[in-house]
């Protein structure tokens, strides 16, 4: 063989052997690609609720941190409608390339699927967890002139006049959290259900409704200028979003404890290494002082959970709330 012809089949299989590595490249999924440099383009965080609310504040002061500590620009996008299933629906069938976030909470992720005939998305399939922002208790309270000054007080006088006791409903939390109470308690308590926390407050404010359950947030206001009177608290243990308030396990019913959440998912098939290193900063920023007390603020404890620990929790907690819907019967279409 002359040297000449050695060198052009050498060349040959030089040029086949690129051409190979680039086609094996080009073949690889683009989250793979991006792994390294993710994220070297904007994301977008889509909140399935309205801006202003709890989930919108909480994502939008996480992609500030997130913007900063990443040097990528973060973009919160709100998709509300049909209880957070539009929004929902919208992430779960993005591409799975690290860009999209899912502000989830628990609804979309745990209770809407017994509620709704047609969520639009699998709750169960199309997400994988990324990181547990912080955990929502629900408060039950009463106006101040209402003659009780405990869940077991009021326990009894439900017992004593069992339907007679009204208590305001303003969302499908808010619902579940009272079934579970008056199963829990065995209290014969009577649900009302409204639209809005500003319609419930209203009406308990004025005498209409003794009682209500809602958020820290939508009553926080009134109960630190004494117009309401906190009976109680949905987590099992005090929380630091309503100092000195006793939780409801601690007033004899034992073993209570239901409390909303969010947290932030991807489209599944989201990259290992996007995953872990989105759920790292995450877990970083909720360790910041500053960012906790404005959180505390929003009614909202913030708890840390990594990937596996969170996608066992939502596993557990879509049981559990699907079982107290189907039992309470609740329907949301």
């Amino acid at each position: 063989m002359s040297q000449s012809v050695g060198r052009a089949r050498r060349g040959f299989f030089l040029a086949s052997s690129l051409v190979a590595i680039g086609v094996a490249s080009a073949m690889l999924p683009m989250s793979a690609q991006a792994q390294g440099e993710w994220p070297n383009k904007p994301v977008r965080i889509i909140v399935p609720y309205g801006p202003g609310q709890g989930a919108d504040l909480l994502a939008r002061l996480l992609a500030q941190e997130l913007s900063g500590s990443l040097r990528q620009s973060f973009v919160v996008e709100n998709r509300p409608g049909a209880g957070g299933n539009i929004g929902a629906a919208m992430a779960g069938k993005a591409d799975p390339d690290g860009y999209t976030i899912l502000l989830g909470t628990n609804a979309t992720l745990a209770a809407n699927e017994f509620l709704y005939s047609n969520l639009g998305y699998q709750p169960a399939k199309d997400f994988d967890a990324v990181a547990m922002l912080g955990l929502l208790p629900m408060v039950i309270c009463t106006a101040t002139d209402f003659p009780t000054n405990g869940i077991a007080k009021m326990v009894q006088q439900a017992r004593a006049k069992p339907n007679t006791i009204n208590v305001g409903l303003p969302s499908t939390t808010a619902s579940v959290v009272f079934a579970q109470f008056v199963q829990s308690a065995q209290a014969p308590l009577f649900g009302v259900k409204y639209k809005t926390s500003a319609q419930s407050t209203t009406d308990v404010l004025g005498g209409q409704i003794p009682l209500v359950i809602d958020t820290v947030a939508a009553t926080r206001t009134h109960i630190q200028s004494g117009k309401l009177r906190a009976l109680g608290i949905s987590s099992s243990k005090s929380s630091p979003v309503l100092e000195g308030v006793k939780p409801i396990a601690d007033q004899g019913v034992s073993n209570f404890s239901l409390v909303a959440w969010d947290a932030f998912f991807v489209p599944r098939g989201t990259a290992g290494p996007v995953v872990a290193r989105l759920s790292e900063h995450v877990r970083l920023a909720l360790e910041k002082p500053a960012l906790q007390r404005k959180l505390f603020e929003l009614g909202i404890d913030p708890n840390y959970m990594n990937p596996a620990v969170l996608a066992d929790f939502v596993k557990s907690e879509r049981k559990r709330w699907g079982a107290l819907i189907v039992a309470a019967d609740l329907h949301a279409d």
